[in-house]
């Protein structure tokens, strides 16, 4: 009976720390030219893809009413919360890295090629986006 329970926990904890090494959950995301925390992002994975929403912004001179008015798809007119900004990034097999989709910035409505890599254990996520050769990695912290 211990050993059954103690087989358990084990699997139990490992479950929940390979968990947290999924670009799953609530992330902060801080502004790479002020250092400010600039919005809450929430990413969920539905049928093995990976998508975003922002959930909150941060950022003082954010407006509840801002739109995506540069986005030239489906998003554009719509609202900034809420906004779908991640789209199609599948885990790479064998790897704790997430790819093959495309993220987008709202400011300036361009979409990138998306890479999500989790660090320090699931606490951390670095999140690339490039095009070709060209991009830049923010590091978000997670909340939940």
């Amino acid at each position: 009976m211990i050993r059954t329970s103690l087989v358990i926990a084990l699997g139990l904890t490992a479950t929940a720390a390979m968990a947290q090494m999924s670009p799953v959950g609530l992330w902060r995301q801080v502004d790479d030219k002020t250092g400010q925390a600039k919005s809450e992002i929430r990413i969920v994975e539905e049928g093995g893809v990976v998508t975003a929403r922002i959930e909150k912004r941060l950022d003082p001179a954010a407006k509840p009413e801002d739109k995506c008015d540069e986005c030239k798809d489906d998003r554009k007119g719509k609202p900034i919360v809420g906004l779908e900004i991640i789209r199609g990034v599948k885990k790479v097999e064998g790897k704790e890295v997430w790819d093959g989709g495309k993220i987008l910035d709202p400011a300036e409505g361009k979409e990138y090629n998306a890479r999500l890599t989790p660090i320090e254990g699931g606490k951390k996520l670095e999140m690339r986006g490039s095009i070709a050769f060209f991009g830049r990695t923010q590091t978000w912290t997670r909340i939940q």
